[in-house]
């Protein structure tokens, strides 16, 4: 239309109230088509530059690429990599993640993402009727979310269901405890558990959350032996425990494979795994890592080894 316009000889200011647009646009074309140019020219040049236009894409210094490759293997995520600051990194946490979608790192050693289950699953575990249910914990310990010394328990099975591993996470400082028992029967958990209370303070934890699994079923010698309150989730509710099952996926990740007979491993394997992840930082716990804030409640670094 501005190019019929021009043949025409229309004026500038015209052509603008015609068209409702801006003198300076109009003005633009009217100079370009007295070059002898056209309206389809104009349309090229302007793909042209557009292409041109928005921010150019970040790249990192290979020594920062580095640093971020480093980190990640090891279990960092972006956002810990930036947020813990102890190594300057020149973009934000978002640019970071982007560039991992982009595949300009390594994506997949990034923490799973997406469902474990199909919408609709239905959980057919943990019938079992256990007389101390999680409601009860509100009671007894009205400010448990802020309060130290509160455990969630569970179990990792092996290849074939023949192994176990004892998971334990402590909810305020997000501590990893794993413990190898010497089956999976509910008598083996219930001996690696009281072994390991007997290697610690007395009333330094104060409740244990479990699921509803068999192995569990001892739950009341354990409860009266170490002197703690045990509490059990709903059936088909791992939500009630969030942060265990969290880092049981972790703990999945680094190390406590599926494929892998825990029967085959000693403890001093399964607590290399937890210490890996209790020594990366958190974002939750403003980039500390867990077992710095754990001994920021106990003051006893003696107990470090314990964790």
């Amino acid at each position: 239309m501005i190019e019929a316009y021009f043949k025409k000889g229309i004026v500038v200011l015209e052509a603008a109230k015609l068209l409702r647009r801006s003198r300076q646009t109009i003005y633009n074309v009217y100079n370009f088509l007295k070059l002898g140019k056209t309206a389809m020219d104009y349309y090229q040049k302007y793909t042209e530059n557009k292409k041109r236009c928005g921010r150019s894409p970040i790249v990192l210094p290979m020594e920062q690429q580095d640093y971020v490759q480093i980190m990640v293997a090891q279990g960092w995520t972006p956002d810990v990599i930036i947020g813990r600051g102890a190594f300057p990194i020149s973009c934000s946490v978002r640019t970071l993640y982007r560039q991992f979608k982009n595949k300009q790192f390594d994506v997949k050693q990034l923490p799973m993402k997406g469902k474990r289950k199909p919408n609709g699953h239905k959980e057919r575990r943990g019938k079992q009727a256990f007389k101390r249910n999680i409601s009860e914990r509100v009671c007894d310990y009205p400010t448990f979310q802020q309060e130290f010394g509160h455990l969630e328990g569970d179990t990792i099975v092996g290849v074939h269901h023949k192994s176990a591993v004892i998971t334990l996470v402590e909810r305020l400082s997000k501590v990893i405890i794993t413990l190898k028992p010497e089956g999976r029967k509910a008598t083996d958990i219930e001996q690696s558990i009281n072994k390991w209370f007997k290697k610690l303070p007395k009333y330094l934890f104060k409740s244990i959350t479990f699921d509803c699994g068999k192995e569990f079923s001892h739950w009341k010698n354990i409860s009266n032996t170490n002197d703690i309150a045990i509490y059990f989730a709903d059936p088909g509710t791992p939500s009630q425990r969030a942060l265990n099952e969290h880092s049981n996926g972790l703990l999945r990740k680094d190390g406590l494979l599926k494929t892998m007979d825990f029967n085959q491993v000693d403890q001093a394997f399964v607590s290399a795994v937890a210490s890996k992840r209790n020594h990366i930082p958190r974002k939750s716990l403003k980039y500390q890592t867990p077992l710095e804030v754990f001994l920021s409640y106990v003051n006893d670094k003696h107990l470090s080894s314990l964790i």
